[in-house]
């Protein structure tokens, strides 16, 4: 029998760490990065969970020889600490003993060691397990950590507090036949298209809450832009006066982000090439206004905006306002969804709200119906009927305080911040009208 100590056992080694004990011996696992053999020494890149470090073996100082060491084999290496300027993060370990701990058994399909893989976004997807052990690949993925991590510590630093919805639900929040059903026991269930009704419900007893988890559209598109799984960073508040509230903690929390991922995410970012925006102000536009302003660069929608009426917006705020961020407020009132209050002023419209970055929508929020009376009357404006939504209005019959929130879609936030090309890449294994593997 093994007794477990609890103690922790670390296997990363970060270049901080590293240099702090340079001219001292160390000890860590990690991945065969490329093995560059240069007669009676040779340098052996290690790769661990964020780096890449570079060591160098030398038979008169190693114990142990290089036959069985080769890209792709997992070591436990010793070694002395010495810092060059020359290699990655400025430090280099010059070896005393290397050891297999697992080999594969096949060479890799794909060219990991390289700065680029160079292969196809559907060769990438098919051989994910491999293509992710580039690092610039998965920067991405640990980039993408930041921007949850971010999110999560802002929500929590201004009392917000941690939820999570069921998947499997009786009812879509947004309805229409974007929704996944499937059997469950016999019964018709569905995919959930949003944590919206749980939201909802949890400010009237938390007051502020949020959720970072999947959320499922069957949405049959097949562009850069579009997932049928994806992570959703939603919040929602009580006691606010009006959508603009929500706006302004959004605007709040995104320039929290921002910093925090400079701060903390910085190996990323210059891996990457990623431009990470600052954010003081966000400008504001009324969708009807919007309309009129696109309708030069024809403007085909009246009742939501078309991707190259995103771009224009995006480009116009560039121009008049200096920022990569704008907000459109005020979409017909008649447009889904119904939880969505009509703005009291111009009952045309609902106090609902996009967000647009760089050329594409990643958020979607407003202020919520919390009159139960007000709440059946929009249902039955929508064509919907209330029984079908008994437990949802159950919250409101017994009394909600006035709030909003919003979803913020976590690929495509990632993705416009590090300038990819297609959403895909910003989904560790995407799920779109296609794939379903790996």
């Amino acid at each position: 029998m093994r007794k477990v100590s609890g103690s922790t056992v670390l296997t990363e080694i970060t270049p901080e760490k590293a240099l702090a004990a340079a001219d001292s011996s160390v000890e860590f696992s990690a991945c065969v990065h490329k093995v560059k053999k240069m007669g009676g020494f040779a340098f052996v890149i290690l790769r661990t969970a964020r780096y890449l470090i570079q060591s160098v073996y030398d038979e008169k100082n190693c114990s142990d020889t290089l036959d069985e060491v080769k890209e792709g084999c997992y070591v436990t290496v010793s070694g002395i600490v010495k810092k060059e300027d020359r290699a990655y993060n400025g430090l280099e370990i010059h070896l005393t003993s290397i050891k297999v701990i697992s080999k594969p058994a096949a060479e890799y399909p794909l060219k990991v060691s390289q700065r680029s893989l160079g292969c196809g976004l559907d060769i990438n997807l098919d051989n994910r397990s491999v293509a992710l052990r580039n690092p610039k690949e998965k920067a991405v993925f640990k980039f993408q950590e930041g921007v949850a991590e971010a999110f999560r510590k802002f929500m929590l630093d201004n009392d917000f507090t941690e939820i999570h919805t069921p998947k499997i639900v009786a009812q879509g929040a947004e309805g229409g036949a974007n929704i996944f059903r499937l059997e469950y026991f016999e019964k018709e269930a569905f995919l959930n298209q949003s944590p919206q009704f749980y939201k909802q419900t949890a400010v009237a007893f938390f007051d502020r809450v949020f959720e970072i988890a999947p959320v499922y559209r069957a949405e049959k598109h097949s562009t850069s832009r579009h997932l049928n799984e994806y992570i959703g960073l939603d919040f929602e508040m009580a006691y606010i006066s009006d959508m603009y509230d929500v706006m302004d903690m959004e605007t709040a929390m995104l320039r929290f982000m921002m910093n925090y991922l400079k701060e903390n995410y910085a190996h990323e970012i210059n891996m990457l090439g990623a431009d990470i925006p600052e954010i003081t102000e966000i400008p504001a536009i009324k969708f009807e206004d919007a309309v009129t302003l696109i309708r030069g660069s024809k403007a085909k929608n009246k009742f939501d905006l078309e991707p190259e009426d995103e771009v224009f917006l995006c480009d116009y705020a560039k121009k008049e306002y200096g920022t990569e961020f704008i907000f459109v407020t005020n979409f017909p009132s008649s447009k889904p969804p119904f939880y969505a209050m009509n703005d009291k002023e111009d009952p045309r419209t609902a106090c609902k709200f996009d967000l647009l970055f760089r050329g594409l929508e990643i958020t979607t929020g407003g202020q919520r119906i919390h009159d139960y009376e007000e709440q059946l009357e929009k249902m039955r404006a929508q064509g919907l009927d209330p029984k079908d939504f008994e437990f949802y209005l159950q919250a409101h019959k017994y009394g909600l305080p006035p709030h909003g929130g919003l979803g913020i879609g976590l690929e495509r936030l990632v993705m416009k911040l590090l300038g990819l090309q297609n959403i895909r890449q910003a989904s560790m294994f995407p799920r779109d009208l296609n794939r379903l593997l790996p």
